[in-house]
């Protein structure tokens, strides 16, 4: 799928000869469907025991606007389990004319909610564990993620790695990190200086999604390895690679399978992206 090939929205049209929206449309209705199909594999698939977090952090609309995908890797597979996100107020080095930037946009826009993070997180942890009395996370020094583990109904082993710490194959945090470089490079919209940032985080979640699926169940866990098992053929969900055609051949009802919180939202398409008015929602009766 050219969308998991390093290809942006308007590269997609230009290629197949369509307009940009199109493109836009059919992604936000593959989104959908790969929300289901992932969340429905799941129904029979064994829970995750031992799982590595961390936060992907990229923007919307402008660099005004930083968001972080939260991250969840079962350790030993590499099995993209789960994610949600988090708007952020925008941190880092800036000059006099970007603070009074941010104000301004603050006073007419509102600030992010500063505990988004923690909240986020533990949506993220909650889903994981939910048919679970006890697990293992791996992830790095970020204060939040303490705070949220502490609120988890669960007996939690956690295991913290410096950010610092090099991340290497030897890093417990090696399976999110190697995502994350998948990320990077898979999807435009995260590419360093890229001019193909997402403009809402809604359309963000949608091609992580597709790219969540894809990593699973088509791509093999090791790019140098002929013939390497995906993510659910390690963990034993599957005995093959599917493709594309296989995912999406049969229509998933929404009223007929459940889906996160959180996903609902996506699903709906009801994740605002504050700089922006009267965006697009999923409101199609016949093709919910």
């Amino acid at each position: 799928m050219k969308i998991t090939g390093g290809m942006a929205a308007r590269q997609v049209a230009r290629d197949l000869e369509v307009a940009p929206e199109t493109v836009n449309r059919h992604v936000a209705r593959i989104a959908r469907h790969c929300m289901l199909f992932h969340c429905l594999l799941l129904k029979d698939a064994p829970p995750i025991r031992e799982v590595v977090i961390d936060g992907f952090e990229s923007f919307e609309y402008s660099q005004y606007h930083p968001i972080h995908h939260h991250l969840a890797v079962e350790k030993d597979t590499d099995f993209f389990g789960y994610f949600t996100d988090s708007e952020l107020r925008r941190k880092g080095r800036m000059s006099e004319a970007q603070k009074r930037g941010r104000q301004e946009r603050e006073m007419r826009l509102g600030k992010p909610d500063p505990k988004s993070i923690e909240n986020d997180v533990l949506a993220l942890l909650e889903f994981i564990t939910a048919e679970l009395d006890e697990i293992v996370i791996y992830s790095d020094d970020h204060p939040a993620y303490k705070r949220s583990i502490k609120r988890l109904a669960v007996k939690v082993e956690h295991h913290i790695t410096s950010g610092k710490a090099h991340r290497g194959r030897d890093n417990p945090l090696w399976p999110i990190n190697l995502l994350d470089l998948i990320i990077r490079h898979n999807n435009a919209n995260h590419k360093r200086e890229t001019i193909a940032w997402s403009k809402r985080r809604q359309a963000s979640a949608e091609r992580l999604v597709i790219l969540l699926v894809w990593r699973n169940y088509v791509k093999g866990r090791r790019e140098k390895v002929r013939g390497s098992p995906t993510p659910a053929m390690a963990r034993g969900m599957l005995d093959r690679h599917l493709d594309w055609e296989e995912i999406m051949n049969e229509r998933i009802f929404r009223t007929r399978n459940d889906l996160p919180p959180r996903w609902s939202e996506y699903y709906d398409r009801t994740v605002s992206t504050r700089a922006i008015e009267n965006e697009r929602r999923h409101e199609l009766k016949y093709a919910y």
